[in-house]
């Protein structure tokens, strides 16, 4: 009897031994990622031998990993009814579950298997990998060390720690915790140098968080391997980008375009083109830029995203909204979810004056990138455009002719809606003549609204009354500023008005009670080529009978953007009808022309605790009557500080011996203070 059963043992030893043997073929199979085949292979083996543990487990494993979770989670299921306590077949289960992103299924089952086998490295990894999924990233590097301790330098452990930490670094910069982001980054290296995934993250990082210096040396780290130089190159180009250093951006993009090669993959060539033609748009090379986007559609059966974004960003740069617009909704439908579709819109949108729908775009944005960064700074920065803000300013002037004039300013806009908005204003106002004696004082209040009655129409209206006390006359007259704001076509703008006021430049004009009303024509036109150019025109009508044509016209070329940089020649033309030299400048001709250079860091551009800067400075000649030319300068400047976006001080200086409306061959010089601040944190409409 003994001898049976040894018999039998041996036979089931051996036919064990054969079974494994045959199944060896489908286990390389799964090692070596062939599902399809895999699957076939121990189908066939199920055919004959249905009750096989082992066989039906790769089956699934198999089923599973080709791509359909939901079978292989039920092949799993029928072995648990049958093993319940089979601690492998658990584990395949959970993984399947997995597999079928059915992550918070899994992280309660994984949590059991933990519970029950705390030393599983399986077990561990497996719920390590759930929480990941489910971005909870801390909780899934605990339990990944843990695997870790189970299995040191598991290299399946390691890379998933990797990818844990990638997605913990990149809710970090989400958060705008850039310093504890990068620190994670770089643990990444203790395992995998100069790891590929870690470099990028990092460098994007850095031009997230404005430190293009810093990203241009993850980006040359990255290009030490060389079958990364195209990415090294198309990153380092990007960086120069936002380090305004738009020339080397175009160099590099250049360098990265000659180092394409018959075996460059298509992503990587169409990611390169795409950087080349970027770089020309920011070198304001549109022509160029267009010929490269023409040829790209031209070779396409069908443009993709890519291209259409390619060819909506030139257009924004060359101010024509309306054809991007028309891009990027051909690019949102084939992608709703598309980040330069949705955030693209929104900006040409703003710039079209659409306000609405640009929030409405930009919100889009954020609906699929969560916080993201740029869609979150767009809204904050149209959020401030409709906050209501006061504008306060305090004055010092004095000329030659013993003038001396103080003047203290409040201005206040208060928009309801992206359309319509109240105005609000205060100056008063006191001169004085030492040598003359005269002293003269005034207040101006003037309120008024701002309404879009179309996206490139506006209107605005000022109704107020001056109070002014001289020295031998006081009186109360009507103030009134009407205008209607036109961008007729792309570039150019046109604003038409008429303007009610006192002339009250020193004591001896406001005695005289002189009313002005000024009918106004400004035009500007702006070029894509850098050329600029501004022409004012005023008609003047006086209450004492005078009448004057003022014209003004400014001829300029942008040579630099950041900062702002542009020279340019200034022509000046006045006439008045009647010559009342003894009581205020009034030639019957006088032409001004001046050389001018103007160098400007906008407020707007400024961030918050950054100092912002204008410097304005002008010489040429000017001829009154016939009179011999006289020499002339200008000079104006700014210095300012943002302490945070709400608010802001600055201190502003101007000298100038040009001929005013009180007399020639003199200088007048004015010193002053102004604070704005944003009393409201978002606009009324958004309370």
């Amino acid at each position: 009897m003994r001898k049976k059963n040894l018999l039998f043992i041996l036979i089931v030893f051996i036919a064990q031994i054969t079974f494994s043997q045959e199944m060896k073929e489908g286990f390389t199979y799964l090692e070596t990622g062939k599902y399809k085949k895999a699957e076939v292979f121990f189908k066939q083996i199920l055919e004959d031998f249905p009750t096989n543990k082992t066989a039906k487990l790769c089956y699934g494993r198999a089923v599973g990993l080709n791509g359909n979770a939901t079978k292989a989670t039920t092949i799993f299921t029928e072995l648990l009814d049958k093993y319940p306590s089979d601690f492998e077949v658990k584990l395949n289960y959970a993984e399947s579950l997995l597999w079928g992103s059915q992550f918070q299924k899994a992280k309660s089952y994984y949590k059991n298997l933990v519970d029950e086998d705390d030393q599983s490295f399986s077990a561990l990894l497996g719920y390590a990998n759930t929480l990941s999924n489910l971005k909870e990233y801390e909780d899934a590097l605990v339990y990944v060390n843990k695997a870790l301790k189970v299995s040191p330098g598991n290299l399946n452990a390691l890379v998933s720690k990797k990818y844990m930490r990638l997605g913990l670094a990149n809710s970090k910069v989400t958060d705008k915790e850039y310093d504890e982001a990068e620190r994670i980054l770089n643990e990444n290296f203790k395992s995998f140098k100069n790891d590929k995934e870690t470099l990028l993250n990092l460098a994007n990082l850095y031009l997230i968080s404005n430190q293009p210096e810093k990203a241009k040396e993850a980006y040359k780290t990255l290009g030490l391997n060389p079958k990364n130089k195209l990415i090294s190159l198309n990153g380092i180009a990007l960086a120069h980008h936002i380090n305004g250093k738009e020339k080397l951006a175009l160099a590099t993009s250049e360098l990265a375009l000659a180092s394409i090669t018959e075996s460059t993959n298509e992503t990587e060539k169409n990611q390169t083109k795409e950087r080349y033609i970027q770089a020309l748009i920011w070198n304001n090379k549109y022509s160029l830029a267009k010929s490269e986007i023409d040829e790209l559609f031209a070779n396409a059966d069908e443009p993709e995203n890519w291209m259409l974004s390619l060819r909506a960003t030139l257009n924004i740069y060359k101010s024509d909204f309306k054809k991007s617009i028309e891009d990027y909704n051909l690019i949102l439908e084939n992608d709703s979810a598309s980040f330069d579709g949705n955030l693209g819109k929104a900006n040409a949108l703003k710039a079209s004056g659409f306000y609405k729908n640009a929030y409405k775009s930009a919100n889009n944005t954020l609906d699929f990138y969560k916080k993201q960064k740029d869609a979150t700074q767009f809204i904050k920065t149209l959020d401030k455009q409709f906050t209501p803000f006061v504008e306060t300013k305090a004055a010092y002037s004095f000329d030659n002719g013993n003038n001396k004039a103080y003047s203290y300013t409040v201005n206040s806009e208060l928009p309801l809606s992206t359309k319509f908005k109240l105005t609000g204003s205060y100056n008063y106002r006191t001169t004085s003549n030492n040598v003359l004696n005269l002293d003269a004082k005034s207040n101006n209040i003037l309120l008024g609204a701002s309404y879009q009655l179309l996206n490139n129409l506006t209107l605005n209206g000022s109704l107020g009354f001056t109070s002014s006390e001289a020295e031998n006359n006081s009186f109360n007259q009507l103030l009134a500023d009407v205008s209607v704001n036109i961008k007729p076509f792309k570039l150019q703008d046109l604003s038409i008005g008429y303007k009610r006021d006192i002339q009250n430049f020193n004591a001896e004009l406001i005695d005289r009670e002189i009313v002005q009303n000024n009918y106004i024509l400004n035009y500007s036109l702006n070029t894509n080529f850098n050329l600029g150019w501004f022409t004012q025109y005023y008609y003047t009508s006086q209450n004492d009978g005078n009448t004057r044509n003022l014209l003004f016209t400014s001829l300029y070329y942008n040579i630099l953007k950041k900062p702002s940089l542009k020279g340019g020649f200034n022509y000046q033309n006045i006439s008045f009808k009647n010559q009342v030299p003894t009581i205020y400048f009034s030639p019957s001709k006088f032409h001004a022309v001046e050389v001018f250079i103007n160098l400007i860091k906008d407020e707007n551009a400024a961030k918050e605790k950054e100092w912002f800067y204008g410097l304005t400075a002008a010489t040429g000649f000017q001829f009154i009557e016939d009179d011999e030319r006289q020499g002339t300068y200008r000079i104006q400047t700014t210095l300012g500080y943002k302490f945070s976006e709400r608010s802001l001080l600055n201190f502003y200086g101007t000298r100038s011996n040009i001929a005013s409306a009180t007399a020639a061959g003199f200088t007048f010089t004015e010193v002053g203070l102004r604070f704005k601040w944003y009393f409201l944190g978002k606009p009324i409409y958004k309370k």
